[in-house]
């Protein structure tokens, strides 16, 4: 599934396209913005890939487009346009025939052509494809990633206190709202907090400093490391052990892994030593 991880693995791979111009495009006609996709792209030249959390933005120099067949659209960057690319549960990112991950954990490894939801042709026949058997995926013109909170690759122990600060809901699902945090997904809250210590269900707003900055540097020590493994399914709280349990895996705990919904989202995580 693709979190802030995987979506820096796509961001890294699109790096490719910087340089390219665009020659069509394809999406399909499910997307809300298919029209002003397809209307917008042809002859633009990709300049950048950024990413916030787990959102891709292409950015694109419109320069050579013929006036007046762009639609509408409030540019963010003077007259240029970002595309936004955002992958749901089981989208794939594909440049040129290769796939950015081979495999998504809980999707498919098929490349189904009847999967491809986006397709760009390049001048020169280089190829960009988001396949997503689920379509769940979904292309934005000019997205409002200011909505977002902090990168969570980029996370400052500041960024963190201000996002738990006074709120009671559950660690876990302000960990998982984009609005705090933005790339945090399930698989990774669960390793951070099993790391740290800290119990998923406790309110956010009561964690102690040492609690916090705890948290922190784990978050900023065990995802990159996650990362350069391939993302983050890669974790000591990975999907075998998700789905089978048993003893903790932590050497000085004697307890049991425990499965249950936390933020309305499958959790797992130690009784025994996580507080």
């Amino acid at each position: 599934m693709p979190e802030g991880l995987e979506a820096e693995i796509y961001r890294r791979s699109a790096v490719a396209c910087v340089g390219r111009t665009i020659e069509a495009v394809q999406v399909d006609d499910m997307q809300p913005e298919a029209i002003e996709i397809r209307a917008s792209l042809p002859g633009s030249t990709v300049t950048s890939v950024g990413r916030h959390g787990k959102l891709v933005l292409v950015e694109l120099h419109t320069e050579g487009i013929v006036p007046g067949t762009i639609p509408s659209v409030v540019h963010r960057n003077g007259g240029d346009l970002t595309l936004g690319l955002h992958f749901g549960m089981t989208g794939r990112l594909i440049i040129d025939g290769a796939a950015a991950i081979d495999r998504l954990e809980y999707g498919s490894n098929r490349d189904d052509p009847a999967w491809n939801r986006l397709i760009i042709t390049f001048v020169g026949g280089q190829v960009l494809r988001v396949n997503d058997p689920r379509r769940w995926a979904r292309f934005t013109m000019e997205p409002d990633d200011e909505r977002l909170g902090p990168d969570v690759l980029s996370l400052t122990r500041a960024d963190l206190a201000v996002g738990t600060a006074k709120r009671q809901r559950a660690l876990k699902a302000v960990l998982l709202d984009q609005t705090v945090i933005a790339g945090f997904g399930n698989l990774c809250v669960d390793e951070v907090l099993w790391h740290a210590s800290l119990d998923p269900r406790r309110p956010a707003g009561g964690l102690s400093s040492r609690e916090l900055g705890r948290l922190w540097r784990t978050t900023i020590a065990e995802l990159p490391a996650m990362l350069g493994r391939g993302g983050s399914h890669t974790g000591t709280i990975n999907p075998a052990l998700r789905a089978s349990g048993g003893p903790c895996p932590r050497r000085s705990c004697c307890g049991h892994l425990q499965r249950g919904e936390v933020g309305g989202r499958t959790t797992i995580w130690c009784p025994s030593h996580q507080r």
